[in-house]
């Protein structure tokens, strides 16, 4: 008999997969959406070290300040 309230190891183990998924998923799409497109200078290289090194903060980072300084074409 399940009690509400108690959380087993499965249950545990969902919710890390799901939080591991909502930090990753932005990652991965903020490092492909700078890898496509051009960049002055080194700011392509800037913007992939700062999404790989602060990952869900940095990929929010680049939605917010860094899709301003892509080359539009």
């Amino acid at each position: 008999m399940i009690e509400l309230g108690m959380i087993g190891p499965f249950q545990i183990m969902v919710i890390f997969g799901v939080i591991f998924l909502l930090g990753i998923i932005p990652t991965i799409i903020a490092l492909i959406d700078i890898l496509k497109n051009e960049f002055e200078g080194n700011n392509k290289i800037v913007w992939v070290l700062v999404v790989l090194f602060l990952n869900l903060i940095g990929a929010i980072l680049y939605f917010v300040i860094g899709r301003n300084q892509k080359i539009k074409s």
